[in-house]
Protein backbone atom coordinates (compact mmCIF):
# COMPACT_ATOMS: atom_id res chain seq x y z
CA UNK A 1 0.00 0.00 0.00
CA UNK A 2 0.86 3.63 -0.55
CA UNK A 3 0.51 6.34 2.15
CA UNK A 4 0.57 10.48 1.05
CA UNK A 5 3.51 12.09 1.94
CA UNK A 6 3.91 16.00 2.82
CA UNK A 7 6.41 18.76 3.15
CA UNK A 8 6.29 20.55 6.49
CA UNK A 9 4.89 23.27 4.90
CA UNK A 10 2.14 20.97 3.85
CA UNK A 11 2.49 20.56 0.12
CA UNK A 12 2.18 17.05 -1.36
CA UNK A 13 5.51 15.38 -1.91
CA UNK A 14 4.46 12.19 -3.40
CA UNK A 15 3.39 8.94 -1.82
CA UNK A 16 5.66 6.15 -0.04
CA UNK A 17 5.15 2.55 -0.29
CA UNK A 18 4.69 0.47 3.13
CA UNK A 19 3.99 -3.35 3.68
CA UNK A 20 0.39 -4.04 4.58
CA UNK A 21 1.24 -6.09 7.13
CA UNK A 22 2.45 -3.08 9.55
CA UNK A 23 -0.05 -0.48 8.01
CA UNK A 24 -3.33 -2.59 6.49
CA UNK A 25 -4.45 -5.08 9.07
CA UNK A 26 -7.82 -5.10 9.95
CA UNK A 27 -9.48 -3.22 13.18
CA UNK A 28 -9.22 -5.93 15.98
CA UNK A 29 -10.97 -3.98 19.24
CA UNK A 30 -11.05 -6.90 21.26
CA UNK A 31 -7.10 -7.02 21.11
CA UNK A 32 -6.39 -3.47 21.37
CA UNK A 33 -8.93 -3.02 24.09
CA UNK A 34 -7.27 -6.19 26.33
CA UNK A 35 -3.16 -4.51 25.20
CA UNK A 36 -4.07 -1.09 26.26
CA UNK A 37 -5.77 -2.19 29.82
CA UNK A 38 -3.01 -4.26 30.19
CA UNK A 39 -0.43 -1.20 29.43
CA UNK A 40 -2.38 0.95 31.85
CA UNK A 41 -2.23 -1.67 34.42
CA UNK A 42 1.11 -1.97 34.27
CA UNK A 43 1.91 1.72 35.21
CA UNK A 44 -0.27 1.54 38.77
CA UNK A 45 2.66 1.93 41.51
CA UNK A 46 0.18 -0.39 43.81
CA UNK A 47 2.43 0.74 46.70
CA UNK A 48 -0.30 1.98 48.77
CA UNK A 49 -0.68 0.35 52.55
CA UNK A 50 -2.89 0.93 55.55
CA UNK A 51 -1.75 -0.94 58.78
CA UNK A 52 -4.77 -3.70 60.05
CA UNK A 53 -4.95 -4.60 64.20
CA UNK A 54 -2.08 -6.92 63.58
CA UNK A 55 0.25 -4.46 61.98
CA UNK A 56 -0.27 -1.14 64.83
CA UNK A 57 2.08 -1.67 67.49
CA UNK A 58 0.81 -2.84 71.02
CA UNK A 59 -2.61 -4.16 72.30
CA UNK A 60 -0.95 -7.62 73.00
CA UNK A 61 -2.72 -7.22 76.68
CA UNK A 62 -6.52 -7.65 77.28
CA UNK A 63 -7.61 -4.40 78.57
CA UNK A 64 -9.82 -5.82 81.36
CA UNK A 65 -11.26 -9.09 82.15
CA UNK A 66 -14.13 -10.86 79.93
CA UNK A 67 -17.09 -10.26 82.29
CA UNK A 68 -18.12 -8.55 85.83
CA UNK A 69 -16.93 -4.86 84.18
CA UNK A 70 -20.08 -3.91 83.36
CA UNK A 71 -17.72 -2.43 80.46
CA UNK A 72 -18.34 -4.10 76.48
CA UNK A 73 -16.13 -6.76 76.09
CA UNK A 74 -12.56 -6.02 74.58
CA UNK A 75 -9.70 -8.33 73.36
CA UNK A 76 -6.86 -5.37 72.38
CA UNK A 77 -6.92 -1.78 72.67
CA UNK A 78 -5.49 -1.84 69.19
CA UNK A 79 -9.26 -2.75 67.40
CA UNK A 80 -10.28 -0.88 64.98
CA UNK A 81 -13.13 0.83 66.95
CA UNK A 82 -10.68 2.46 69.00
CA UNK A 83 -8.41 5.48 68.35
CA UNK A 84 -5.23 4.46 67.40
CA UNK A 85 -6.02 1.18 66.82
CA UNK A 86 -6.17 -0.68 63.10
CA UNK A 87 -7.70 -0.14 60.03
CA UNK A 88 -10.75 -2.51 59.44
CA UNK A 89 -10.20 -2.85 55.74
CA UNK A 90 -6.34 -1.98 55.74
CA UNK A 91 -4.90 -1.65 51.88
CA UNK A 92 -2.48 -3.56 50.82
CA UNK A 93 0.28 -3.32 48.07
CA UNK A 94 -0.61 -5.21 45.14
CA UNK A 95 0.88 -6.03 41.70
CA UNK A 96 -1.65 -5.21 38.96
CA UNK A 97 1.03 -6.15 35.87
CA UNK A 98 -1.37 -8.18 33.64
CA UNK A 99 0.77 -11.09 31.38
CA UNK A 100 0.64 -10.01 27.42
CA UNK A 101 2.36 -11.84 24.99
CA UNK A 102 4.69 -10.08 22.79
CA UNK A 103 2.64 -11.14 19.69
CA UNK A 104 -0.69 -9.96 21.08
CA UNK A 105 1.27 -6.29 21.93
CA UNK A 106 2.50 -6.51 18.17
CA UNK A 107 -0.52 -7.18 16.57
CA UNK A 108 -2.70 -4.21 18.50
CA UNK A 109 0.00 -1.55 17.51
CA UNK A 110 -0.15 -2.70 13.79
CA UNK A 111 -4.28 -2.66 14.61
CA UNK A 112 -3.66 0.69 16.09
CA UNK A 113 -1.34 2.13 12.92
CA UNK A 114 -3.59 0.80 9.94
CA UNK A 115 -6.80 1.96 11.82
CA UNK A 116 -4.77 5.39 11.83
CA UNK A 117 -3.88 5.68 8.20
CA UNK A 118 -7.45 4.51 7.17
CA UNK A 119 -8.99 7.10 9.23
CA UNK A 120 -6.02 9.82 8.11
CA UNK A 121 -4.88 10.39 11.40
CA UNK A 122 -1.56 9.68 10.70
CA UNK A 123 0.31 12.17 8.97
CA UNK A 124 3.31 11.64 7.19
CA UNK A 125 5.78 14.48 6.87
CA UNK A 126 9.25 14.41 4.82
CA UNK A 127 11.10 15.96 7.44
CA UNK A 128 10.53 17.17 10.79
CA UNK A 129 12.95 19.07 12.37
CA UNK A 130 13.36 22.49 13.67
CA UNK A 131 16.49 24.50 13.10
CA UNK A 132 16.11 26.58 17.11
CA UNK A 133 14.12 25.43 19.80
CA UNK A 134 11.36 28.06 19.23
CA UNK A 135 7.63 27.42 20.06
CA UNK A 136 6.66 30.09 18.29
CA UNK A 137 8.24 28.37 14.94
CA UNK A 138 6.63 25.02 15.66
CA UNK A 139 3.09 26.38 16.20
CA UNK A 140 3.53 28.01 12.75
CA UNK A 141 4.52 24.77 11.08
CA UNK A 142 1.60 22.97 12.76
CA UNK A 143 -1.04 25.49 11.55
CA UNK A 144 -0.05 25.04 8.35
CA UNK A 145 -0.64 21.44 8.58
CA UNK A 146 -3.81 22.21 9.76
CA UNK A 147 -2.94 20.11 13.23
CA UNK A 148 -3.69 21.71 16.79
CA UNK A 149 -3.15 18.72 18.94
CA UNK A 150 -0.84 16.53 17.70
CA UNK A 151 1.69 13.49 18.86
CA UNK A 152 5.18 13.85 16.78
CA UNK A 153 7.06 10.76 15.92
CA UNK A 154 10.51 11.15 14.84
CA UNK A 155 13.45 8.49 14.00
CA UNK A 156 15.84 10.15 15.72
CA UNK A 157 15.20 12.27 18.89
CA UNK A 158 15.12 16.04 17.95
CA UNK A 159 15.70 18.34 21.19
CA UNK A 160 15.38 21.05 19.52
CA UNK A 161 11.70 19.55 18.62
CA UNK A 162 11.18 18.79 22.21
CA UNK A 163 12.01 21.51 23.61
CA UNK A 164 9.77 23.79 20.84
CA UNK A 165 6.75 21.31 21.65
CA UNK A 166 6.85 21.85 25.48
CA UNK A 167 5.06 24.92 26.01
CA UNK A 168 2.54 23.74 23.42
CA UNK A 169 -0.57 22.02 25.22
CA UNK A 170 -1.74 18.77 23.39
CA UNK A 171 1.48 18.43 21.58
CA UNK A 172 3.89 15.75 22.58
CA UNK A 173 7.51 14.70 20.73
CA UNK A 174 8.67 11.36 20.97
CA UNK A 175 11.34 9.12 19.45
CA UNK A 176 9.99 5.46 17.45
CA UNK A 177 11.56 3.70 19.62
CA UNK A 178 8.85 5.27 22.45
CA UNK A 179 5.37 4.51 20.62
CA UNK A 180 3.16 2.91 22.91
CA UNK A 181 -0.68 2.01 22.54
CA UNK A 182 -2.23 4.66 24.72
CA UNK A 183 -0.50 7.61 23.20
CA UNK A 184 -1.22 6.54 19.51
CA UNK A 185 -4.86 6.12 20.68
CA UNK A 186 -5.26 9.34 22.77
CA UNK A 187 -4.04 11.84 20.15
CA UNK A 188 -6.04 13.36 17.31
CA UNK A 189 -3.23 13.48 15.14
CA UNK A 190 -0.05 11.73 14.63
CA UNK A 191 2.74 13.49 12.93
CA UNK A 192 5.63 11.07 11.79
CA UNK A 193 8.45 11.65 9.76
CA UNK A 194 8.64 9.07 6.74
CA UNK A 195 11.97 7.85 8.70
CA UNK A 196 9.87 6.69 11.30
CA UNK A 197 7.66 4.81 9.14
CA UNK A 198 10.28 2.90 7.41
CA UNK A 199 11.83 1.93 11.06
CA UNK A 200 8.16 1.06 11.94
CA UNK A 201 7.64 -0.93 8.62
CA UNK A 202 11.04 -3.03 9.61
CA UNK A 203 9.94 -3.53 13.00
CA UNK A 204 6.31 -4.67 12.07
CA UNK A 205 6.55 -6.26 8.74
Amino acid sequence: MEISVLTASGESKGTLKVSDNAFGREFNEPLIHQVITAYLAGGRAGTRAHKNRSDVRGGGRKPWKQKGSGRARVGTIRSPLWRGGGKTFAARTADYTQKINKKMYRGALQSILSELVRQARMVVIDNLSLETPKTKELASKLAQLGVSKALIVTDQLDNNLVLAARNLPHVDVIGVNEIDPVRLVGFDKILISAAAVKQLEERFA
